[in-house]
């Protein structure tokens, strides 16, 4: 059995947009648990917070977040790499589309393009301030 890894992101207060944001990226099944909800916060400004939200993908990608509270700094969100292995045909397509997708509003640090590897490479900065790295395959590009 094979170990599972799940980015989780840290927001300031909008955790709740930027998970329908992916959920609208990626498709998949969001749930949304807030500090009112999970926690009983009465506080109406962190009550309705988002204390833990999972987004499961198709293909396995699990993406969770949260918003930080109770005053805890938000910790910055490193680099989340989606990378094909050429194993489908469909996974350029839709690594493409993912791309396009998390590109509006983005700042695209390197655009995706095709690489001295021979891969297609690139580099965003979404507009919730989450770096994602691409990279899509050269047998499945070139398929």
């Amino acid at each position: 059995m094979g170990i599972g890894l799940t980015p989780y992101l840290s927001f300031d207060g909008n955790a709740r947009e930027a998970m329908e944001f992916y959920n609208g990226v990626f498709g998949g099944e969001l749930s949304i648990l807030t500090f009112a909800d999970g926690m009983g916060e009465k506080d109406p400004d962190l009550g309705q917070k988002v204390m833990h939200a999972s987004l499961f993908i198709e293909r396995g990608l699990h993406l969770m977040g949260s918003d930080a509270g109770g005053g805890h700094p938000v910790a910055p969100n490193g680099t989340t790499a989606l990378s094909s292995d050429g194993s489908t045909g469909q996974d350029s397509q839709t690594l493409q589309g993912w791309w396009d997708k998390l590109a509006d509003g983005a700042t695209i640090t390197l655009p995706l393009e095709r690489a001295p590897w021979g891969d297609s490479f690139g580099q965003l900065t979404d507009k919730f301030g989450v770096s994602w790295m691409f990279n899509i395959s050269a047998t499945e590009a070139a398929g």
